[in-house]
């Protein structure tokens, strides 16, 4: 972690250095800060470059420091960018193909910018419930316009630097280095030195627009401070002196980083990377080489899992049991693609390029030396049986065999094979080309180096794998069995479907569990409840999901399930129908309907995805809390400032949560909510999940 200086011509080369991206750490702001300093003392140096070693400038604050006394120990990003701003020579920033949060903002505090073609730029702190706060909010507006640099904050997205020509001087198309030297040299005479800071904002009515714009966001992100803190710091580059802006920025991150949404959403970064890591893998142990991929089964899973290996640049059969259900197949791939190429979201040549990975089949030898297949069939074990016995005949020794189911035993369908150690599950969820979460599920024979492949072939298909045992459910069905049981028994005693969506929606889900339920399909729910009853004959759950079954209600695909929906609508209605039958089956079972607040739904439907979560942990169906956190927050629309299940019970903490499920134990069903060892005994000692 250095920053070293390689003088010629007269120009000083500085590089940061600090792999595997360039975080902006204490040791390298040490480094960076001091070589700074060498070069204005040095005579012999005109000019200064900095850059970033290997391909990163930098991605901005070094997360191995979140939360430490170094992040904030002297000389800070602050005083580093203050150096080089009201340095005596001027300082050109070589941005190397990524500037990202602190490595944009110490960019935009040197005096030129220059940056390789294709180079992505970005301020992504809102994405962590907090704000640029070393210059960002105050630099950014005065070099690009205030909406603008509002809506790129706002959004944290990447752009690329060619897309910024107010922020950088020159686009090199040759070596870098060579270009930003033959800058420096141009530039080594300029007196006074170009300054950000010195740029004046001219913005007529900016009252106006700062007050639609709080309005705005307030709407868009209702309890989430950090968007808000925004706005105002961007207003205050408009408003305020630049030291003054800086001192509000200041004051605002030291604010936002104390929020629960803030320590959620870190939270939940820091999850995502720490569920990459399997407990008990052997580091030597080295992932196999997947250079082409098979898909079994063409369905809406089956061609959504297809897209995702053609998304990441594999090559990928389809295998379809009839040429009329591949050709569908193919044709809805088509048809996604063309859809995304309208919408601006890819090119025509993109589409052609990823269309021309994907090959379809009826023969299952046709795809053969695949490096993995992944079955998308039926949730059936049969239909599992039958494919898992011809894989094992016709695939390729070495080949990976993968089940996409989403609950059956993987043990069970590894015993098809004679290769079980190959055997894995792969989880994605729907839309697989859309939603990021795979659950990796590691079957009693499945080999470390099978569970690694799978792992590293996840984050190459830029999904968020996430290791489960074998149970039924895996990590998330299991407990959503839980949720789902509430959800129920909650219309048994006074609730309405809207009601009880509205509460959790509020809470932040993306989606109730009644809408969810009529988007995927009742009746899938209803075969799943129906195999638990006959394999558990002490299966409890409400009838009234069975009820409405019952009457043909199967979702949005029947155009009537919890709600109404009318043709061509996906827009939900209440139904009158349900209403009256929730109200008359009560009465059926003599429960007295009641009055349910928000709250008690929340905190029920939460409250009972943690107490299965802690029964997973000490099973070791899951490796850690927040892996459960991740699970829920990229798979089941779980709000990603409220942290996860896990986390948010920790935030309420423990022993309350206890005291909770204690009250609930108290009402209908209240065997339910007997507390898993695990929590019982860290609510008791005043721990936490995490």
């Amino acid at each position: 972690m250095n920053a070293p200086m390689e003088t010629s011509d007269g120009v000083a080369v500085i590089v940061l250095d600090n792999p595997p991206v360039n975080g902006l750490g204490h040791a390298t702001r040490l480094a960076a800060f001091q070589a700074v300093h060498r070069a204005m003392k040095d005579p012999a140096v005109q000019a200064v470059v900095l850059t970033g070693a290997g391909n990163v400038f930098s991605a901005g604050a070094d997360i191995r420091e979140f939360n430490t006394l170094k992040s904030s120990a002297e000389p800070s990003l602050r005083t580093l960018i203050a150096t080089i701003e009201n340095a005596p020579k001027p300082v050109v920033a070589a941005v190397n193909d990524l500037a990202m949060g602190g490595g944009l903002e110490l960019a935009l505090g040197c005096h030129y910018r220059i940056a390789t073609r294709g180079a992505k730029v970005a301020l992504p702190e809102v994405k962590l419930g907090v704000l640029p706060a070393t210059g960002g909010t105050q630099r950014l507006p005065r070099l690009i316009g205030v909406e603008r640099a509002l809506g790129m904050i706002l959004q944290g997205n990447t752009v690329t630097a060619e897309e910024l020509p107010q922020v950088f001087d020159e686009i090199a198309t040759g070596d870098l280095i060579d270009a930003a030297r033959a800058l420096a040299c141009k530039v080594a005479q300029v007196r006074p030195l170009p300054r950000v800071r010195d740029i004046q904002i001219d913005f007529p009515h900016h009252e106006a627009f700062f007050q639609f714009a709080r309005t705005a966001v307030a709407a868009a992100t209702p309890g989430l401070p950090a968007p808000r803190k925004c706005v105002d710091c961007v207003a205050a580059a408009v408003s305020l002196p630049i030291e003054q802006g800086l001192k509000l920025e200041r004051e605002s991150i030291l604010a936002l980083l104390n929020t629960t949404e803030s320590k959620a959403l870190r939270h939940v970064f820091f999850s995502e990377r720490a569920a990459s890591r399997i407990a008990g893998l052997d580091d030597g142990v080295q992932p196999r080489t997947i250079a082409s991929a098979a898909v079994v089964g063409g369905g809406t899973m089956g061609v959504g899992i297809a897209m995702v290996f053609a998304n990441a640049g594999l090559p990928v059969g389809i295998v379809e049991t009839s040429q009329a259900a591949l050709d569908k197949a193919l044709a809805g791939i088509r048809k996604s693609y063309d859809s995304a190429r309208e919408k601006g979201r890819i090119g025509a040549e993109e589409v052609q390029a990823r269309m021309s990975r994907i090959t379809g089949t009826t023969d299952l030898a046709a795809v053969h030396g695949a490096g993995i297949v992944v079955e998308a069939v039926f949730e059936d074990m049969d239909a599992k049986r039958q494919v898992f016995e011809a894989l094992d005949r016709v695939m390729a020794p070495g080949t990976i065999l993968a089940t996409n189911t989403s609950t059956l035993n993987i043990d069970t369908i590894a015993a098809f094979t004679r290769r079980t150690a190959d055997v894995v599950g792969m989880h994605f969820f729907s839309p697989a080309q859309v939603m990021r979460l795979v659950e990796v599920v590691r079957g009693a024979q499945t080999s470390p180096q099978v569970l690694a492949t799978v792992m590293a072939l996840a984050r190459r298909l830029k999904k968020v794998g996430v290791v489960s045992g074998v149970c039924d459910g895996f990590i998330g069905n299991r407990m959503l069995q839980q949720y789902t049981l509430q959800a129920g028994f909650l219309l048994e005693e006074g609730c309405l479907p809207g009601q009880v969506d509205q509460a959790i929606e509020r809470f932040g889900f993306a989606m109730g569990p009644f809408r969810m339920s009529d988007m995927s399909g009742n009746d899938i729910a209803w075969a799943g409840r129906k195999r638990r009853a006959r394999e558990n004959p002490g299966y409890k759950s409400s009838r009234i999901p069975d009820l409405v079954c019952e009457l043909g209600r199967f979702g949005q695909k029947t155009g009537a399930g919890w709600y109404d929906y009318a043709p061509g609508d996906r827009k939900a209605r209440p139904s009158q129908v349900v209403n009256d039958l929730i109200a008359a089956h009560s009465k059926e079972l003599g429960i007295e309907r009641r009055r349910i607040s928000d709250q008690e739904i929340v905190h029920r439907l939460v409250l009972s995805l943690a107490n299965e979560g802690a029964r997973l942990l000490e099973e070791g169906i899951a490796q850690r809390a927040s892996d459960i956190d991740v699970v829920y927050v990229t798979g089941y629309g779980f709000p990603r400032h409220q942290g996860g299940p896990m986390f948010h019970a920790d935030t309420l903490g423990l022993p309350n949560v206890a005291v909770l499920m204690e009250t609930f134990a108290a009402g209908r069903h209240g065997d339910l909510w007997e507390p898993a060892p695990l929590l019982a005994k860290l609510a008791s000692e005043g721990g936490s999940f995490h």
